[in-house]
């Protein structure tokens, strides 16, 4: 079991680049949704270059790291297969389940926004862009803490969390609509 502090190492810097690429995509989309809102060159101009970055991030670290992540999960569990038993795993699971369908559908957006397919709002595509938050933040709380007690204050500092962000990109959306205002 020597190796086993390597393969966590490992697990955790490829959730670390998969999270840094599920955080920055959505951004992406939203300079893309902006985008489409110029006039010409301008607006091409922009639309190819963040298509290019946008494909270079998704197929370049964030699949990649999240197979490799998952990799490292699934060796770590054979190294360890009580955890597979115990109840802030199985939590844990449901989580990461729910992170993949959130990966999911964020690689059905990218498809969309190459195709130049602007199907959503900046402020739908901002709090979109909290949804990797949330997961990171519940998934490591139930990684370190291990706790059934621990679970229920996760729980309530998840919701505040998202109460919080809810809040944090309301203001920020006025913010930006009085600045709009301001400069007319």
């Amino acid at each position: 079991m020597d190796y086993y502090n390597y393969i966590k190492s490992l697990h955790l810097i490829f959730v670390v680049t998969w999270f840094a690429g599920l955080f920055y995509e959505p951004r992406l989309f939203i300079y893309h949704i902006e985008a489409s809102k110029k006039s010409s060159p301008e607006k091409e101009i922009l639309e190819k270059q963040l298509k290019i970055m946008s494909r270079r991030l998704w197929y370049i670290i964030t699949w990649p790291s999240a197979v490799l992540a998952t990799i490292f999960a699934i060796w770590l569990l054979v190294l360890m297969p009580e955890w597979l038993y115990q109840s802030w795993m199985l939590i844990k699971t449901g989580f990461i389940l729910l992170l993949f369908a959130y990966h999911l559908k964020t690689h059905q957006m990218f498809l969309e926004f190459q195709r130049d397919e602007i199907l959503y709002s900046s402020n739908f595509m901002r709090i979109w862009n909290e949804g990797a938050t949330l997961f990171l933040f519940a998934i490591v709380f139930l990684a370190i803490v291990k706790s059934a007690i621990h679970w229920i204050f996760m729980v309530l500092g998840t919701l505040g969390l998202i109460i919080f962000l809810m809040l944090a990109i309301k203001l920020y959306k006025r913010l930006r609509e009085k600045s709009a205002v301001d400069d007319n």
